[in-house]
């Protein structure tokens, strides 16, 4: 839809005609004296430029040049269809744990066993793309810790990311302490009000250089809000000789989940732990963050504009060239 938003600019059409219609009256009342030999002359010396002025080309090239002058002063837009802008949420990082342990099978997907990170990767998928206008960012972690994904609006690029995520690329052990200092370097560069991170490990810190309290500490110093997930579940039947129910026992595949520390973590930061023990849990516990983290109800919108006064202006100087070339031409006749 074209718009202009100097309308009133329009009112200086006319101008041209006012201005000629009373000075025409006025030169009428002051020739008082009349020399017929001056006049003679200024006829004969004149005559070329009075039949290019009074040339109806001439006068239809002057009348749009001003019309297009005017146009273009009245400063014409082109007003888009509304744009909605992304909302000014929370900066979330998700910190995942790709680290040898998260091959355990103890999850189940309809009614089939699946790998921790794989039960991960589907319930976290369905996470981030509820979290429009949250910039969201990811950090894989192992042995040591890596930002996959730095913070931004593109919630896709997050998912493609993590599908992609394969156990072992970081290491065989498990880094916490790393992977919390390293969200809140990236965190505390950012200017949102809410920062946020949500921790899912499966085992205890075994590698790293910083240790997980004293990050944990760091990161409520700078209003680093820290969400924790144990995942594992508690028992497993591992099968018996040639898979068969004899001999079969059961394991806690989580024994080595440090959950004091986990549950450390958060308190100290103003999170919560949770506790994954199946796939069902673990999809409560991302409703639950979403409940205690919203993301804005708030969409804001935008209509682009785009300025147009370049076309009417260039139409009159280049009508503007064209009447200066056409009287060169009748001069030169």
């Amino acid at each position: 839809m074209f718009e202009l938003q100097l309308p009133l600019a329009l009112l200086l059409l006319p101008l041209p005609w006012v201005v000629w219609r009373f000075s025409r009256a006025r030169r009428a009342e002051s020739d008082a004296v009349f020399v017929p030999f001056y006049a003679s002359a200024n006829r004969a010396l004149g005559s070329q430029r009075s039949d290019s002025q009074s040339s109806g080309f001439a006068k239809a090239l002057l009348i749009a040049i001003w019309c297009l002058t005017c146009l273009a002063t009245s400063q014409p837009v082109y007003i888009g269809e509304p744009i909605s802008l992304q909302s000014s949420g929370r900066d979330l990082l998700l910190a995942v744990d790709i680290s040898g342990s998260m091959e355990e099978q103890d999850m189940v997907i309809e009614d089939r066993p699946v790998r921790r990170i794989d039960a991960v990767k589907a319930v976290l998928n369905e996470f981030i793309e509820r979290r429009a206008g949250d910039r969201l960012g990811l950090v894989l972690f192992g042995s040591q810790a890596y930002l996959q994904a730095p913070l931004s609006y593109d919630r896709r690029t997050v998912q493609q990311l993590l599908i992609e995520a394969e156990l072992g690329f970081a290491g065989k052990q498990t880094a916490i302490g790393d992977a919390i200092g390293l969200a809140v370097k990236r965190l505390q560069a950012r200017p949102a009000d809410e920062r946020v991170m949500i921790l899912l490990t499966d085992g205890a810190n075994t590698a790293g250089e910083v240790q997980p309290l004293q990050a944990a500490q760091l990161a409520a110093e700078l209003d680093v809000k820290i969400y924790t997930i144990g995942m594992g579940a508690d028992r497993m039947v591992v099968p018996g000789i040639f898979g068969s129910s004899f001999g079969a026992r059961t394991v806690n595949p989580s024994r080595d989940l440090d959950e004091a520390t986990l549950l450390s973590i958060a308190e100290s930061t103003g999170g919560q732990y949770f506790r994954a023990r199946n796939i069902v849990e673990l999809q409560r516990i991302y409703a639950e963050v979403d409940a205690l983290e919203p993301t804005p109800d708030d969409e804001a919108t935008y209509r682009p504009q785009q300025t147009y006064f370049h076309w009417p202006l260039g139409m009159a100087w280049s009508l503007a060239v064209l009447l200066a070339l056409y009287r060169i031409w009748r001069r030169s006749r």
